[in-house]
């Protein structure tokens, strides 16, 4: 198994984890109007911790929920937990096996707070330190760079919004989840001849908002972690303040621009980078307006919404990542000086 058949697996992932954890989640909801939670906070390292980045906006602005990240190293090095009154304590890796992140949950538990599990490995010791178990049933994940974990993370946190909501249309569009990313996937050969025009890039700026904040942290991280690229993840409102004194004539931007609440600001953004500063654009969008600034543009499905577009935008990502290794003569399969599993304390 390659990271190319990883990438392309993911409806399918999709799919059986939406048969399999649907009771699971109506479980884990229960459990919350049980309690008197407040807030979420929430562990993760990594791909996760972008997982987590999502879940920041879509618990707030779904569920009207705030999010905190947690700072790991306060509950192992520094011996001084937060207060964690009436939270929702969830952990997410993939492999459950990071002490850190364990140890958030532990605590979590020892506060006597509602704890949930996210994670691949339903035998982890992160899965035993929760209350609830929401296994993303990724089947094994053997590439070193994490794909369909990261979008069965997503979609986990998708489900628990949209089952806390109550709102049956969400949950129709969960479904259709599936094919948008199968269409997605199509333009597999067209991302294969568009990364050849990047092989030199040594460097690179990854804007997002919004929802695909997350998503541009994700992109980002792949292009490091498999082409080694130095690929830096903005908000473009963030980006606008500083950052861009960067762009040069013909330095590379990536960008995550689908329709929705943020696109106004986004598509501002694209537009004075190509016009002001003649920048180098791959635009992933389903907005013609977008996609019109780019040199590179990549579709996406129109009717996605912008709540799960994180699912879908990430997949030609993704694809651009590993084809840009395979251009650059790298090999793909096996990153230097990383792991699958890392253990961090």
């Amino acid at each position: 198994m390659t990271i190319y058949s990883e990438i392309a697996e993911q409806p399918e992932r999709i799919r059986a984890l939406l048969s399999s954890q649907k009771k699971t989640v109506g479980q884990i909801v229960a459990a919350i109007h049980k309690r008197e939670i407040q807030y979420v906070f929430l562990a993760a390292r990594g791909t996760s911790d972008n997982a987590g980045r999502y879940a920041n906006y879509l618990l707030g602005a779904l569920n009207g929920l705030p999010l905190a990240l947690a700072t790991p190293s306060l509950f192992t090095y520094y011996k001084q937990p937060p207060k964690l009154k009436n939270a929702l304590v969830i952990g997410i890796s993939q492999s459950g096996q990071s002490p850190d992140i364990v140890s958030v949950l532990e605590e979590g538990r020892r506060q006597n707070c509602l704890t949930l599990a996210i994670t691949n490995e339903s035998k982890s010791p992160l899965a035993h330190s929760a209350d609830f178990l929401l296994d993303i049933n990724a089947g094994a994940e053997k590439a070193v760079a994490a794909t369909k974990t990261y979008t069965t993370e997503l979609m986990s946190i998708a489900m628990l919004s949209a089952a806390l909501n109550g709102n049956k249309k969400y949950w129709e569009d969960l479904t259709k989840t599936i094919n948008w990313m199968k269409e997605v996937l199509r333009q597999n050969e067209f991302i294969a001849e568009v990364a050849q025009r990047y092989r030199y890039m040594d460097q690179t700026i990854v804007l997002g908002r919004g929802f695909n904040y997350a998503t541009a942290f994700e992109w980002a991280l792949k292009l490091k972690e498999l082409s080694y690229v130095k690929a830096e993840p903005y908000s473009s409102a963030d980006f606008a303040h500083g950052p861009i004194a960067l762009v040069e004539r013909g330095f590379p931007v990536m960008a995550v621009a689908p329709k929705g609440r943020v696109f106004d600001s986004m598509l501002q953004m694209l537009k004075r980078l190509r016009k002001d500063f003649s920048a180098e654009l791959v635009v992933i969008s389903n907005d013609k307006r977008a996609l019109a600034t780019a040199q590179t543009p990549v579709t996406i499905p129109s009717e996605v919404p912008e709540w799960l577009s994180p699912l879908v935008s990430i997949l030609p990502a993704q694809l651009f990542a590993y084809h840009l290794t395979l251009a650059k003569g790298l090999n793909a399969e096996q990153p230097r000086s990383i792991r699958k599993v890392t253990r961090t304390k």
